[in-house]
């Protein structure tokens, strides 16, 4: 065949057998595009995958005996207690069983708490009880609860101070000498979640000042109130003389106002400004002015009455304000405690309200300065959770209400003193009883599976630099191998193709 003929063959050919790969492949794109319309049209959403079933645990989740966050304890036998046997316990059961009148009153769920509403037990046993002498009042705890030692994790003991009711002159008008108001709560201060006529609003958490319907703003601060930002609007329940006193009535909670006439009024909690409590004496103990072995509640009223001035702006780093409401109480009654019942000298306490149940009793065994400043004075009492307070924080932290007047406020004043803390946990909760159901883990398993499966060993201890002649040796592990670092890739640019440019023709 000619060499051009040949040319002509093979580029007909070559025609041919493009033509024909182009109709291959549209006829496999138009296949692949029918395929995935027909997916698409018949699976909407992703094939479901069965669940897998949760897997079994070895052992059954069940609740702890109890638990309070940021506490440990330990069950006791009773004759651990030191000084159980030497406590009146005919004046504690009184005073727990006026908490049992508010426990047993109550027809809301119980609080989520450690020991939540368990305590309606020993209530309901006290109920029918009338004991008469020590011993029997002795037996009931005993029988109806068990002692667990608690403190604040990784401390060995708990920590109490005091407080008291103070009484004070004051006068009902505004005078020259009487001109420090004590205020009533204010109608534009508002709490989410509660009412604005609600008795005893909360003494944590945000309070606002509410400005026409919608507008909340921080409340006024002591510093903005004790200016006169709420003067004159028909809030002053009384006058007193003095600033100092009003703060210690605030700290306190409570007061006895008696006025030139011979007449009292009983004034208690009823809200806050919303700004947490700044303790007055520890800013005094750490500008070095008071030594804080020698701080008391005397110590500060002394160095106040010696420097307005100082007191003055002192006041104002606890921006905390307290309002009161007048309580109807007559002299020889008790201050109410936020349980809402009348306290008991010597046997009501405050706790943290966010840890405990109110009528919790409390086993408090140490040395206090009751007698004196410098006294050691052996204290071993149970006392009733009745009452709390802003700066009551911790599983092991107490207020102990020691009465009102002047001796009291020398006695509470005086105490910031770690004491050894029992609680009496109800017998539905006994952490002895309820661990003892708790089951066991698996046995160890034999030398025969433990050889089948043997233990990578440990690495030998090795004497360090830093101890080199000494008996102290140290475990080094064995450095573990880094991977080799990724090589950098610098990336190739390609040369940029120069841009032709057309000549236009005119």
């Amino acid at each position: 065949m000619a060499p051009e003929a040949r040319i002509k063959s093979f580029l007909k050919n070559s025609a041919t057998a493009l033509c024909a790969g182009l109709v291959v492949l549209a006829s496999f794109s138009l296949g692949a595009e029918a395929a995935r319309r027909h997916y698409r049209s018949h699976h909407h959403h992703a094939p479901e995958v069965a669940a897998i079933p949760p897997r079994a645990l070895p052992y059954p989740q069940l609740p702890l005996p109890f638990e309070i966050p940021g506490a440990q304890y330990l069950p006791l036998a009773w004759a651990d207690v030191k000084g159980w046997s030497d406590d009146d316990h005919l004046a504690a059961y009184k005073t727990f069983r006026a908490s049992c009148r508010s426990i047993n009153a109550q027809t809301s769920a119980p609080e989520p708490k450690a020991l939540s509403g368990s305590l309606s037990e020993p209530c309901r046993a006290a109920k029918s009880l009338e004991p008469t002498d020590d011993a029997s009042a002795k037996t009931f705890f005993e029988e109806n609860f068990s002692p667990v030692h608690i403190s604040r994790l990784g401390e060995p003991d708990g920590f109490v101070t005091g407080y008291y009711e103070p009484v004070l002159e004051g006068s009902r008008m505004q005078t020259d000498i009487y001109n420090v108001p004590v205020y009533r709560r204010p109608s534009n201060l508002f709490v989410r979640g509660f009412n604005q006529a609600s008795v005893s609003l909360p003494n944590k958490g945000p309070v606002y000042r509410k400005i026409g319907r919608r507008k909340l703003v921080p409340y006024y601060d002591r510093g903005e109130i004790e200016d006169g930002k709420i003067a004159g609007r028909g809030l002053e329940i009384a006058w007193l003389k003095d600033p100092t006193d009003l703060l210690f009535a605030q700290i306190q909670g409570s007061a006895r106002i008696k006025f030139e006439d011979g007449s009292t009024i009983r004034l208690n909690y009823d809200s806050y400004n919303g700004y947490p409590y700044t303790a007055v004496g520890r800013i005094l103990i750490e500008r070095g002015i008071i030594p804080k072995e020698e701080m008391s509640m005397q110590k500060i009223r002394e160095w106040m009455a010696q420097n307005p001035d100082g007191a003055r702006e002192l006041r104002r780093q606890n921006r905390s304000y307290i309002f009161f409401h007048e309580v109807n109480l007559s002299d020889k009654d008790e201050a109410v405690g936020a349980q809402g019942i009348p306290l008991t000298a010597g046997r009501s306490i405050a706790v943290d309200k966010s840890l405990h149940v109110y009528g919790t009793p409390f086993f408090i065994e140490g040395e206090l300065p009751i007698e004196s400043d410098r006294a050691r004075t052996p204290f071993h009492r149970l006392m009733i959770a009745q009452d709390t307070g802003s700066a009551i924080i911790g599983p092991a932290r107490a207020d102990l209400y020691f009465g009102a007047g002047a001796e009291a406020g020398r006695v509470s004043g005086r105490l910031r003193h770690p004491m050894h803390f029992v609680m009496l946990v109800p017998k539905s909760l006994d952490p002895n009883v309820r661990a003892a159901r708790l089951p066991v883990p698996d046995p160890r398993p034999s030398e025969k599976i433990a050889r089948l499966f043997p233990q990578a060993p440990a690495a030998k201890p090795v004497a360090s630099a830093a101890t080199s002649g000494k008996d102290e040796t140290v475990a080094v592990a064995s450095p573990v191998p880094l991977p080799a670092p990724r090589p950098v890739i610098e990336p190739v640019r390609e040369p940029r193709r120069p841009m032709k440019t057309r000549s236009h023709q005119q």
